[in-house]
């Protein structure tokens, strides 16, 4: 699991948002509405979205293109569970929540790939 998460606001503009990805060494960044978790953009969302569909990366934003339904897993869940809940979802990340609901990190598809099976999230 990545604890790194990062917060944009849904009107950032994609070129921010790979700009803060490139600086962060990091793939996904969570889209807020205020207090609010508003949705999941990744790089090859960025990509496959905006820039594929010929979208203008400088006055495209987050909100735009973002998935909107958030797939929260708990921390204390197990990898199976895990990758049951990405498999059932059809999705390659998971955010992830401590017992009261708090993001606490971002689990990929990638981040369960070379962990044993008994291994918690």
């Amino acid at each position: 699991m990545t604890r790194r998460v990062v917060y944009l606001s849904g009107d950032t503009m994609l070129d921010e948002a790979a700009q803060a990805m490139r600086d962060q060494a990091i793939g996904d960044i969570v889209i807020t509405n205020g207090p609010t978790l508003a949705g999941l953009v990744t790089d090859r969302d960025i990509v496959v979205r905006a820039l594929a569909e010929g979208l203008p990366p400088r006055t495209t934003t987050l909100a735009s293109i973002a998935s909107r339904e958030l797939i929260m897993i708990e921390q204390s869940a197990t990898v199976e569970e895990a990758v049951q809940a990405m498999r059932d979802r059809e999705v390659r990340r998971l955010l992830v929540c401590d017992a009261d609901r708090n993001l606490v990190g971002i689990l990929s598809l990638s981040d369960v790939a070379l962990v044993p099976t008994s291994a918690p999230a």
